[in-house]
C-alpha cells in the first residue's frame, strides 16, 4: 500500500450524531499533513448514503446514534458483499464496555477507541488501520482478553477444528499475537527475523479467513487455543 503523503492523504469520514464532537475530531485531523476529512454524517444511515458517492479510507464511527447505530452501519460497510476497497472502521465511543468491543469486532471494525483517548492515540489508530493492522483501545484490551472466554456463549464459539490447517510455528505465532505481542516482540521471542514473523502472521490470517489480527485473536480464544490468564 502506498504511504500517505500530502498529495495522497488518508481520507477520513466522521460519523457521530454530535456536531461538536465531529468538529473537534475534524480539527485534530486537519492538523495532520497525511490525512483529511472528506465527509461527515450524523448517523449510520446518512453515512452509508454518503459513502456510496465518496472515496474513503477510514471511518471513525460512533456507536449510539439515531436511525442506524454505528454497529449496524459497520456491519453493512464491512459485510461479505462489501467491495474489496471498502473503508476500514474505527469505533469511537464513550462506553468502555466489553460487549461493545466484541460487537464492534464482530461487526467488522478494525479498531475500537474511547472518545476521551488522547488525540495522538486516535491519529495513530487511523494510520494503523489504514496500513491494514488493527487496534483495540489499551483500556479495553486486558478485559477483552481476560473475559472473552466467559463472555461468549458456548454455542457462539468457534470449533477448534478451524485451527487444523495451522503449522506448529503458526500456532505459536497466533498464541503470541493473542498475548498482545507486536511482530518485533514475536521475532525476539522466537529468534527469527521480523520479516519471517510478518509472513507467518499473513499465513495465519489467510488460513483462518481472518480479516485482521484482532479477528484472529478472537478465534484463538473462541477455540480454546489461548485461555484467560494463560
Amino acid at each position: 500500500m502506498t504511504a500517505p503523503t500530502t498529495q495522497n492523504p488518508i481520507r477520513v469520514a466522521l460519523v457521530d450524531d454530535q456536531q461538536l464532537v465531529r468538529a473537534g475530531f475534524a480539527m485534530v485531523i486537519a492538523s495532520q499533513p497525511d490525512m483529511e476529512v472528506v465527509l461527515e454524517a450524523g448517523d449510520g444511515a446518512q453515512a452509508l448514503r454518503l459513502l456510496g458517492s465518496h472515496s474513503v479510507d477510514v471511518v471513525l464511527m460512533d456507536v449510539r446514534m439515531p436511525t442506524m447505530d454505528g454497529l449496524a452501519a459497520t456491519a453493512s460497510l464491512t459485510g461479505s458483499d462489501a467491495p474489496g476497497d471498502a473503508p476500514k472502521v474505527v469505533i469511537l465511543t464513550t462506553f468502555d464496555l466489553d460487549e461493545y468491543v466484541l460487537h464492534a469486532i464482530r461487526a467488522g471494525a478494525s479498531g475500537f477507541l474511547l472518545k476521551d483517548a488522547p488525540p495522538e492515540e486516535m491519529l495513530t489508530a487511523i494510520r494503523t488501520v489504514h496500513r491494514g493492522d488493527a487496534v483495540i483501545a489499551p483500556s479495553s484490551t486486558k478485559r477483552l482478553i481476560e473475559h472473552l472466554a466467559t463472555v461468549l456463549p458456548s454455542e457462539e464459539r468457534s470449533s477448534p477444528a478451524v485451527l487444523d490447517g495451522l503449522t506448529e510455528r503458526e500456532r505459536e505465532v497466533l498464541v503470541l499475537m493473542a498475548r498482545g505481542r507486536s511482530n518485533t516482540e514475536i521475532a525476539g521471542e522466537l529468534y527469527v527475523a521480523e520479516a519471517t514473523v510478518k509472513t507467518h502472521v499473513g499465513r495465519v490470517l489467510a488460513k483462518l479467513g481472518a480479516r485482521d489480527r484482532v479477528q484472529a485473536v478472537v478465534l484463538a480464544y473462541e477455540t480454546g487455543l489461548v485461555s484467560p490468564g494463560g
